[in-house]
């Protein structure tokens, strides 16, 4: 054995010990009375009931507490008055911090002052665990600090917010397509060729083979969909992009559908129809942490209740350089400043459709007589494609194409590239054998939620965020 593999972490243990008196006061959960939820705060008006959680803020007049008290489902205010409780429980009250866990136990009662509609009076509590001083103060922070304390920044309300936002869209986009007949198949992180050849890949050795971590399980979709119908799949994808904006991530969730029998206008259609139904779903459910975000629910239910815009790509290009004189070509990537630009001229998202050939991906079918493999410098050869950029400059949400399923369209395409055969044949089977027209879209689930949730930041938008700079915690 090496040296160092016999080295023993120096860390002074002893010394990150916590002081006895932050250590859990109860052996388990068994010690607890029988707990409601917060989120079902309205059955309980009137009643006596026990919820365990955590203090988020307190404060206090010598007589009286006022507790601001979370257990994950809801929030309430908690509210102790020493002249009716036992001196015991008011002592026991005197040690809370930010943070601690305890159960509370009294009767619940609405209020229109409470930012909750509800409070609740104090009758007695447990203590779980009392918390040292809490890192993250009412004070104001930098974003560095905040995002190496990320494991306690996500319990601050906007945060929370934020995350009860993502849910709510996971929940509503999965539920929008199981009743629109959709199955859902789960397609895999290692994937030996590329889908985005845009798009640079993350190399992973696989027992001495080169595979790639998936950009995006569009391909897989495709071949289940010959076999069940409609398709999708769900889960993390990474991009190896060397990006620090407000926009990117390395690893982050999408969400790949494939429509057969479908071209590109069903798709904008279906596209159309699933964001009125997520935003819609997010102002019924979400709406106290739209109001904790400050988000502008008035431009939300609008985005529901209008039709979205839909221009071709040539149509923009001509558009943005008519309003702002910016030389943009027939040839030039629709990307954030442009966006920006739009999100001046229209208050709707914007289905931007029919692109250059030569900056979108392989698989996606030419319009017109010109169908060649690759475009060259003046090309005006288009693909069936589709961005959908949101309002406010929240930039692209969603994009899609036409699938190619012409078998030797697709065969000489995909030696125009330079792929080896060998890794396509799979791929190619699918145009040899019952080869349907479809189309199909990529949902990136973070920037649906910074566009719903208003969020500055998309680091915001997942629990733990992999950026360009980091990967703790």
């Amino acid at each position: 054995m090496s040296d160092t593999s016999q080295k023993k972490d120096s860390t002074d243990w002893d010394s990150h010990k916590l002081d006895p008196k932050y250590l859990p006061r109860i052996k388990s959960a068994k010690d607890l009375e029988e707990a409601m939820l917060l989120k079902d705060v309205k059955d309980h008006v009137g009643k006596e009931v026990n919820y365990n959680g955590w203090v988020y803020n307190l404060r206090s007049s010598g007589k009286i507490m006022f507790l601001q008290f979370r257990d994950g489902s809801g929030d309430i205010q908690a509210i102790l008055e020493k002249s009716a409780v036992s001196e015991d429980i008011w002592e026991k009250a005197q040690e809370l911090t930010i943070e601690s866990s305890l159960q509370i136990k009294g009767k619940v009662k609405e209020d229109d002052r409470s930012p909750f509609g509800y409070e609740m009076e104090l009758s007695d509590l447990t203590i779980v665990q009392i918390a040292p001083e809490y890192p993250i103060s009412n004070k104001e922070h930098g974003p560095e600090f905040l995002m190496d304390n990320r494991h306690l920044w996500l319990r601050s309300s906007k945060q929370r917010a934020v995350l009860k936002i993502r849910d709510e869209i996971f929940f509503s986009m999965t539920s929008f397509l199981r009743e629109d007949g959709f199955t859902r198949i789960d397609t895999p992180i290692f994937q030996p060729v590329s889908c985005e050849d845009t798009s640079e890949l993350f190399e992973v050795d696989y027992f001495g083979e080169k595979t790639y971590l998936t950009q995006s399980g569009q391909l897989y979709c495709e071949a289940a969909e010959m076999a069940l119908g409609k398709t999708y799949d769900f889960g993390p994808v990474f991009r190896a992009e060397k990006s620090k904006t407000r926009k990117h991530l390395i690893e982050f969730w999408m969400m790949d559908a494939e429509l057969p029998f479908t071209d590109l206008d069903g798709l904008m259609d279906f596209e159309e129809r699933m964001s009125k139904r997520i935003i819609s779903d997010c102002l019924k459910n979400c709406a106290f942490e739209l109001k904790v975000l400050e988000r502008d629910v008035e431009k939300l239910q609008k985005y529901v209740e209008q039709d979205f815009i839909r221009m071709t790509h040539k149509e923009t290009i001509e558009l943005l350089n008519e309003k702002y004189d910016l030389g943009l070509s027939y040839l030039d990537d629709i990307g954030a400043p442009e966006e920006a630009k739009l999100a001046e001229l229209f208050d709707m998202p914007i289905f931007i459709y029919d692109w250059p050939t030569e900056i979108k991906a392989f698989y996606m079918t030419r319009t017109g007589e010109q169908k060649d493999a690759k475009a060259v410098e003046g090309d005006m050869s288009r693909v069936r494609a589709v961005d959908l950029v949101a309002a406010e400059g929240f930039g692209e949400i969603m994009g899609g194409s036409e699938r190619i399923f012409d078998y030797n369209e697709m065969l000489e395409i995909i030696k125009a590239h330079g792929y080896p055969f060998k890794d396509y044949e799979w791929y190619l089977d699918l145009r040899k054998y019952g080869s349907i027209p479809h189309s199909g879209f990529g949902i990136g689930l973070e920037r649906f939620v910074r566009f719903v949730s208003g969020i500055h930041h998309i680091r915001e938008t997942i629990p733990f965020p992999r950026m360009l700079n980091r990967m703790y915690p």
